[in-house]
Formats: C-alpha cells, sequence, structure tokens
C-alpha cells in the first residue's frame, strides 16, 4: 500500500498486512475480526481525550460510531512505517444517520483527513492513536443546523452535561 519502492523488512510486511486488514474490517463492520487484531484492544482519540481500552469498551465505541455513521467508511492516502509503528494517513468518510454523544443526526456527510499511528510491540498490535481535526468534521456536519442551536448540540459533543449547557444558554440570554 506503500506508495514508495522501499523494501519492506519482514516484520513491516506483517505489521502493514495487519494494519490493512483491520482497516478493511472495520469497513465491513465485522468487528470480531478487528477485535482479533489486537492482543489487548486499545484505542486513543486524541482530539476528544478519549481512551477505549479492553474489548467491551471498544465495542461499545464501534457500537456507537456506526449507530452515528452506519456508512462510516475509509480512503486510504498513505502508509509508512516507523520503527515500532505503522502510520496511516487516510479519509474517513461517512453520513450522520444516528446520535453521536448527544448530537442528533443531521443526516449530512463528512470528509475528514485524518493519521492513525497503529503502535507495535514487535508484531502485536498493541494501540491505535487518531488523530484528526474536530472542526473539520463539526463544520460538516452542522452545515444547515441554525446558527441558535449549534452551542448546545457542540457542548454535548464537548461533554458537557445538558444541565450545565442549559444553564450557560439562560444564562447568556440575560446578559
Amino acid at each position: 500500500m506503500s506508495k514508495d519502492d522501499t523494501p519492506r523488512t519482514e516484520l513491516q510486511a506483517r505489521r502493514e498486512r495487519l494494519v490493512l486488514d483491520h482497516f478493511a474490517d472495520e469497513t465491513r463492520q465485522d468487528f470480531d475480526a478487528v477485535l482479533g487484531t489486537f492482543p489487548h484492544p486499545h484505542y486513543e482519540l486524541v482530539p476528544s481525550g478519549e481512551v477505549h481500552d479492553g474489548i467491551a469498551e471498544v465495542r461499545q465505541y464501534y457500537i456507537d460510531t456506526r449507530r452515528a455513521f452506519p456508512d462510516q467508511r475509509h480512503e486510504i492516502i498513505q502508509l509508512r512505517h516507523a520503527d515500532d509503528s505503522v502510520i496511516v494517513e487516510f479519509w474517513l468518510l461517512g453520513t450522520h444517520k444516528g446520535p453521536l454523544k448527544g448530537l442528533p443526526p443531521t443526516g449530512n456527510s463528512f470528509r475528514c483527513r485524518m493519521n492513525a499511528f497503529f503502535i507495535f510491540e514487535g508484531d502485536r498490535l498493541v494501540c491505535e492513536r487518531v488523530y484528526f481535526d474536530t472542526l473539520t468534521m463539526l463544520r460538516q456536519l452542522l452545515a444547515g443546523v441554525p446558527a441558535e442551536q449549534v452551542g448546545a448540540l457542540v457542548g454535548g459533543l464537548l461533554g458537557q452535561p445538558a444541565t450545565t449547557r442549559a444553564a450557560a444558554a439562560a444564562e447568556t440570554a440575560t446578559a
């Protein structure tokens, strides 16, 4: 999948195959197969600070994100090797058809460029760490939403309880 002709070591080839299978299984929504790529599943979503550790938490992450984006898929741009990882630059795409952390479905599609670091110990995958620009995704998901509703919707995505958002909105309205 790498676009250069750099020779791969046997270890790099095994890691690359595992990562490509991982991506394909996610798109097919074969989450048992995806979970099987880790001895202990562990995801870190850097922009939100979320960590999903262990089979139950990672499986719930898959359920939640596919409820929100049932057609979620990837388009790999570039794959690179580092000493302890495979780094994948990709487009993540989907259509917002279900709730996402308090954000009701908007029906909008998104396309967001991302990087995932697949961290290995030898040939064992120990972590997938994902980096992306939240604003890029939100701008697309919230297109067409009335401006006065955006603050409350974004607050849910940022983990602010609804009561805190409601109090802040009331405070703003009286100021």
